[in-house]
């Protein structure tokens, strides 16, 4: 069985996060997740987490200003990136977040890019090693970011690798990587040992999953056949209301055996 969690950045987006997990529970979502919680009182997301029974998978922190799409990759600003980690943490420990997404920003050839981000991937790290919680990061294509340091899986790999840190571990999200990469079932077979979670989109759409050039109904019982336990967050956005748009979930409860 697929275990499928509601991302809530773009799902049931005219409701309070409250509401939307009290909504995700009832069109059978297994978990949820989020982008930017933070102006949502803390109190009111626990306790429709706890009424549902939903796990709170993971969050983001702050992209920063207008132009801005993360800052943990950005030198000069480690002090904003340092308050935006411990913003995340803080929220995240109230709710009982599972995970953070540490945003890198766009600095792709930037001097000192790399290892500002390492050293802000660290100081995460820390934070999470005291709530027993995840950092993750994730590669995200140029076209919807363009400049975005974090850009490829073997890229992410390699930051892992390198920081040694078994809080640190990659968000392998279908649509971002197959548009930058593809290849996606071999990817995720080389790299299985360091990915903390799954998301899925139609690409190139974005929309639901029960378009265009993936086929999720085989991809993800192949995945879980590589020996992947977690969630499949369904981070994309509706073609029209969320609720009309679910009917792609019922392939993906029966592991692949439905049709298009």
């Amino acid at each position: 069985m697929i275990r499928l969690s509601a991302n809530l950045g773009f799902l049931w987006t005219e409701l309070s996060l409250p509401a939307a997990i009290i909504r995700a529970k009832s069109a059978g979502f297994d978990a949820v997740e989020c982008h930017w919680p933070y102006d949502e009182d803390a109190g009111a997301v626990r306790r429709a987490l706890e009424e549902t029974g939903l796990t709170m998978l993971g969050l983001n922190t702050r992209k920063g200003g207008a132009t801005d799409f993360g800052l943990a990759a950005v030198p000069g600003r480690e002090t904003e990136a340092r308050a935006a980690i411990d913003e995340a943490f803080d929220y995240g420990a109230e709710i009982g977040v599972r995970a953070v997404h540490v945003m890198a920003g766009k600095t792709q050839g930037v001097d000192g890019a790399g290892e500002t981000f390492d050293k802000n991937l660290a100081y995460a790290c820390d934070r999470a090693a005291k709530h027993d919680m995840t950092v993750l990061i994730e590669p995200i294509n140029h076209r919807d970011a363009p400049g975005y340091f974090l850009f490829e899986i073997e890229q992410a790999a390699a930051i892992v690798a390198r920081l040694d840190r078994p809080e640190l571990r990659i968000m392998f999200d279908c649509y971002h990587t197959q548009i930058m990469q593809g290849d996606l079932t071999r990817r995720f077979e080389r790299h299985r040992a360091l990915i903390g979670h799954v998301q899925i989109a139609a690409v190139p759409s974005r929309a639901e999953p029960d378009e265009g050039e993936l086929a999720f109904e085989r991809l993800l019982p192949a995945l879980a056949a590589l020996g992947y336990e977690g969630f499949v967050g369904a981070e994309y956005r509706p073609r029209g209301s969320t609720d009309e748009g679910l009917g792609w979930m019922a392939a993906y409860r029966a592991g692949g055996s439905g049709e298009r």
